[in-house]
C-alpha cells in the first residue's frame, strides 16, 4: 500500500520558550514622567482573542536617534537565563507575549521622527509573521503621514491607535475582517 501524505499543519506556537522575557514590555525607563501605554487584543478570523500571540515594537527614542540603549538585559550570572532589563535605559524595542484573554500591553516614550510604533506580530496559523504600524494621536489629533494618507478611511482606522486618556493608547490588531471588523493594514517588504 503506497504512503499518503501526512496533513499539513502549522509550526508553534513555541513564543513562550524562549523569545518572552521579564520586563519585555517596558520600553520605557521606570517612573519615566512621559511614559505611554500602548495595550489592545489580537483577534483572529472569528473575531476571538488569539491567547498565544507574541508582538515586538520598534521606534526611534523621543530624540528621533534609532541607536537603542545595548545592554539593557540583565541575566543571571548563573544559569544566563534574562532577568528583565535595567529599567534605566530606553531601548527602542519591545516584546509582549498576548496573555490568555489576548490582551498585551507596552509602556514606552513617544517615538521622535515618526508618529507611529513598527510591529512584528507572530501567531499560531502564520507561516509568516506580519508587520504593520500602530499610529498615536499626537496633541493636534490623527497624525499626518504618507502611508496613512494612501489608504481608503477605513482601512486606515485600523492603523489608528484610539486614545483612552493621558498617555494610554488603545491598538488592536484583527488578522481577518471577521464580518464586522475590517482586517489590520499589514505591511509587505521586498
Amino acid at each position: 500500500m503506497p504512503a499518503l501524505p501526512t496533513p499539513s499543519q502549522t509550526v508553534g506556537p513555541f513564543y513562550g520558550y524562549a523569545l518572552p522575557f521579564a520586563g519585555g514590555g517596558d520600553m520605557a525607563p521606570a517612573g519615566h514622567p512621559d511614559a505611554l501605554t500602548v495595550h489592545g487584543y489580537v483577534y483572529d478570523g472569528a473575531g476571538d482573542p488569539v491567547p498565544d500571540a507574541l508582538l515586538e515594537f520598534w521606534q526611534p527614542a523621543p530624540d528621533g536617534s534609532r541607536a537603542g540603549a545595548p545592554g539593557t538585559l540583565r541575566r543571571d550570572p548563573v544559569t544566563g537565563a534574562v532577568l528583565g532589563r535595567d529599567g534605566v535605559r530606553f531601548t527602542g524595542f519591545g516584546r509582549v507575549a498576548t496573555d490568555a484573554d489576548g490582551h498585551y500591553a507596552l509602556r514606552t516614550l513617544p517615538p521622535g521622527g515618526v508618529p507611529y510604533l513598527s510591529v512584528c506580530l507572530f501567531a499560531r496559523g502564520l507561516l509568516h509573521h506580519l508587520y504593520s504600524r500602530a499610529y498615536l494621536h499626537g496633541p493636534g489629533g490623527p497624525p499626518d503621514d504618507r502611508l496613512l494618507a494612501g489608504l481608503d478611511p477605513v482601512r486606515r482606522a485600523t492603523l489608528l491607535a484610539t486614545p483612552e486618556g493621558t498617555g494610554i493608547h488603545r491598538f488592536d490588531i484583527r488578522l481577518q475582517y471577521d464580518g464586522v471588523h475590517e482586517e489590520t493594514v499589514f505591511l509587505a517588504f521586498d
